[in-house]
C-alpha cells in the first residue's frame, strides 16, 4: 500500500538513489541515468494523476455513477489542473502489479516489466503533446536486467510524490530531479558537465541578468538548468513565470530529451526546444528570433565543429578551426535583441588567448563595445574538470535606459571572484548565497539598476570599472586580476616592541618543544637497540 502522505525530499532522494544502485552494476552511469530518471518521472505523473482523480471524485459527490465514471475519464479535467493525462496501461499501479512481468497465456505472448514500462512511456507521450519525443523507451532492451528492474519498481512503491496538490508535487519532483542530475553528473565525471552546470554558477548568470520577462535563450541547453533557474528567479520575486518564453537547442539526443522532461516537470513550455535535437552551428533552429536574455555554458574548446567561413554570425572575425569558443560567443551576440543581454561561462583562456586569431576577435569585440563585464570565478566549481572558468557578460546597449540608469558605454566591469566560495568536499567548491549576491549586486550597482543596494565603487582586489582605452593599453587582455589590483594590506595595530617580544616567546616555546620531542625519540630508539 502506497503511503497517503507525500515523502519528504530527503526520503525521496535517499530511496531513489538506492534505486539507482539497483542498476549500477549492470550498466554505466549514462545508461542508468536515463532509466532511473524516466521511472521517477513516470511515478510522479501517476501519483499526481491519482491525486487529481481522488479530488475530482470528491467534487462529483452526489452525481450519478455513470456521470462520475465518464468525467473521471475525461483528459481535460486533468490537464486543466496542470496534471498529465495517464491512461490505465500507463499508470503506476499497473506497472507495480506486474513488476515481474506478465506470463504468456493462450492468446498472448509473455511481456517483461521493461516492455510494460516502454509501452507506458509511449502511451504517455502520445497522449500529452508536451511530452512528445521526450520519454525514454529503453526498458525492454536486452542490456537491461529485468529482475533488477522489477526490484527497482518495487522499491519505488515506497515513495509518494502527491499529497499536497499538483504544484507541490511538481516542486518536489523538480527538487529530486535536480538532485539526480547533480549525482549523475558527478558519477559521469567530465562527461557529466555536458548536461549539467553547477547551480551556483547558473545563479550567478541569472542574478546578474535578472530576466523578469521576455525571451530567454540557451544555444547549448544541456538538461535545461538555465531555464529552470530563471523560473525560480521569477518565483522568488512573486512574478508570473509565463512572462518569459524559453528557446533552446541541444546537440545530444539523450540530453535534449532530458531537457524536455526537466522543463515538463517544472511546468515550462517545451516547444522552444524544437522538434528534435540539432547542432547549433550547423543549423540554428531559431534563426529569426531575437532574444532578450541568453544564458549559456557552452562546451569548452571544441575542436571538431561545423564551421563555415562565410557565416554571417562572425561579426568580429572568423573563429579558428580547432576551437569553437569564440564561435559560441559570436553566435550568442548575434541572437541579442536591441536591449538584449547575455551571460556566457567560458574557459579562462578566452580572456587572453591569441591563438588562431582569437586575440584579434577579442579586440574587435572590445572595440565594438559588446562586453559589459567579465567575472573570474574560483576554481573547482565543476567537479568533472579543474579548468578555471570565467563569465563574459554582453549587452547590445550599455547606455542609460532599460539596462540601468548609469551610462556605461565604452566601459567594462571586471570582478575578481576567485577568492569566494567554500569547499563542500575535497574536490568541489560551491558559491554561497552571499557570494552570489555580492557578485550580482556589484554589477547591478555598476549599471545603476533599481535592484542595487547602494552606489557602485571600485574595490581594490575585487572589482573595477575600466575604460576601453585602458583595455587597449593592456593589449586587450580581459583578465580581471590585471585591472582590479591587490586588496589593501590588513592593518597591523600591534606595536613593534610587543610583536617582537610575542614572536620571540612563541619561537622559544616551539624550540623547547622540539628539543623535548627529540629527547623522547632518542630514548625510544635507545630501547630498540
Amino acid at each position: 500500500m502506497a503511503p497517503t502522505k507525500p515523502s519528504t525530499p530527503q526520503e525521496l532522494k535517499d530511496t531513489l538513489w538506492k534505486a539507482a544502485d539497483k542498476l549500477r552494476g549492470s550498466m554505466d552511469a549514462s545508461q542508468y541515468k536515463d532509466v532511473v530518471l524516466g521511472l521517477v518521472f513516470l511515478k510522479y505523473v501517476s501519483d499526481a494523476f491519482d491525486e487529481r482523480r481522488t479530488a475530482l471524485r470528491a467534487e462529483l459527490d452526489g452525481e450519478s455513477e455513470a456521470y462520475i465514471t465518464e468525467t473521471l475519464e475525461d483528459p481535460d479535467e486533468y490537464r486543466a489542473e496542470g496534471v498529465f493525462w495517464v491512461s490505465s496501461a500507463a499508470r503506476w499501479a499497473h506497472i507495480a502489479a506486474n513488476a515481474k512481468g506478465i506470463a504468456a497465456s493462450g492468446t498472448d505472448d509473455a511481456q517483461s516489466v521493461g516492455k510494460l514500462i516502454d509501452d507506458a512511456m509511449r502511451l504517455l507521450a502520445d497522449e500529452n503533446e508536451s511530452l512528445g519525443g521526450t520519454l525514454p523507451t529503453v526498458y525492454g532492451r536486452d542490456n537491461i536486467d529485468q529482475r533488477r528492474l522489477g526490484e527497482l519498481v518495487d522499491l519505488m512503491n515506497s515513495v509518494q510524490f502527491a499529497g499536497d496538490g499538483a504544484s507541490k508535487a511538481r516542486d518536489l519532483l523538480g527538487e529530486v530531479y535536480e538532485y539526480f542530475l547533480d549525482k549523475f553528473a558527478k558519477a559521469e565525471g567530465k562527461r557529466g558537465g555536458e548536461f549539467y552546470t553547477p547551480p551556483s554558477v547558473v545563479r550567478v548568470l541569472v542574478e546578474v541578468l535578472e530576466p523578469h520577462e521576455g525571451r530567454v535563450y540557451d544555444p547549448c541547453c544541456g538538461s535545461g538548468g538555465m531555464f529552470v533557474q530563471t523560473e525560480k528567479f521569477l518565483e522568488a520575486h512573486d512574478e508570473d513565470p509565463t512572462r518569459i518564453s524559453v528557446f533552446g537547442q541541444e546537440l545530444n539526443e539523450r540530453t535534449w530529451k532530458m531537457a524536455k522532461m526537466n522543463l515538463a516537470i517544472h511546468g515550462i513550455d517545451t516547444q522552444g526546444l524544437g522538434s528534435r535535437w540539432q547542432d547549433t552551428f550547423a543549423r540554428d533552429i531559431h534563426p529569426d528570433t531575437q532574444m532578450d536574455y541568453v544564458l549559456a555554458n557552452p562546451p569548452f574548446n571544441i575542436k571538431d565543429w561545423a564551421r563555415r567561413e562565410d557565416d554571417e554570425r562572425w561579426r568580429f572575425g572568423v573563429p579558428p578551426k580547432r576551437n569553437a569558443n569564440y564561435a559560441w560567443m559570436q553566435h550568442i551576440w548575434s541572437k541579442l535583441a536591441p536591449n538584449g543581454e547575455a551571460g556566457v561561462v567560458m574557459a579562462n583562456g578566452t580572456m587572453t588567448s591569441n591563438t588562431g586569431g582569437e586575440g584579434e576577435i577579442r579586440k574587435n569585440m572590445v572595440q565594438g563595445d559588446t562586453v559589459s563585464a567579465v567575472v573570474a570565478l574560483p576554481g573547482q566549481l565543476f567537479r568533472g574538470t579543474q579548468i578555471p572558468v570565467c563569465v563574459w557578460f554582453f549587452a547590445r546597449s550599455k547606455g542609460r535606459g532599460a539596462g540601468g540608469s548609469v551610462d556605461r558605454s565604452r566601459q567594462v566591469l571586471f570582478i575578481d571572484a576567485r577568492e569566494l566560495g567554500h569547499m563542500v568536499d575535497r574536490v568541489e567548491r560551491n558559491l554561497s548565497d552571499d557570494d552570489i549576491a555580492l557578485i550580482a549586486d556589484t554589477f547591478r550597482a555598476w549599471r545603476g539598476r533599481e535592484s542595487a543596494v547602494g552606489e557602485y565603487e571600485d574595490v581594490p582586489g575585487f572589482c573595477k570599472s575600466v575604460t576601453l582605452d585602458e583595455i587597449r593599453d593592456a593589449g586587450y587582455a580581459l583578465t580581471p586580476g590585471r585591472y582590479v589590483g591587490a586588496p589593501p594590506a590588513s592593518e597591523d595595530s600591534e606595536p613593534i616592541d610587543e610583536k617582537i617580544a610575542r614572536l620571540t616567546k612563541e619561537l622559544t616555546a616551539a624550540l623547547d618543544e622540539s628539543a623535548r620531542l627529540d629527547a623522547v625519540v632518542r630514548e625510544q630508539l635507545g630501547r630498540l637497540s
